[in-house]
Parts: structure tokens; C-alpha cells; sequence
């Protein structure tokens, strides 16, 4: 599944920065927070590295 804003990838990739180690978790906010807890690095992989062209800075609900 694709990520569908800029805010939402940029989530995904440091949610996957820090499922990988490369980050403290501590330093997560938001989304990013959630996401490295719900789901897999798999998923976070496809949600970081989804192009960003076109994409809306954030998506309302």
C-alpha cells in the first residue's frame, strides 16, 4: 500500500529508521510512533518508498 501524503512517507521512513536501529525509538513523534509499534518493516519499506511527486503534504481524514 502506498503512502498517500509527504507527511505520511516521511513517518514511514523514520518509523523504519528506528525498527532498524538506526534511530532511538525515543526520538519518534506522532505517527511515526504508532507505526514502528503496528506494523511490519515490510510494510514501513513500501510506505517510505512510495514517489513523492504529485502527493499532497498531508491528506485529511
Amino acid at each position: 500500500m502506498p503512502a498517500k501524503s509527504k507527511a505520511q512517507q516521511k513517518a514511514a521512513g523514520a518509523a523504519l529508521s528506528a525498527k532498524r536501529g538506526e534511530t532511538p525509538k525515543s526520538e519518534l513523534k506522532g505517527a511515526s510512533k504508532q507505526m514502528v509499534e503496528s506494523m511490519s518493516e515490510k510494510q514501513l519499506e513500501e510506505f517510505a518508498s512510495t514517489k513523492r511527486k504529485g502527493k499532497p503534504q498531508h491528506v485529511s481524514k
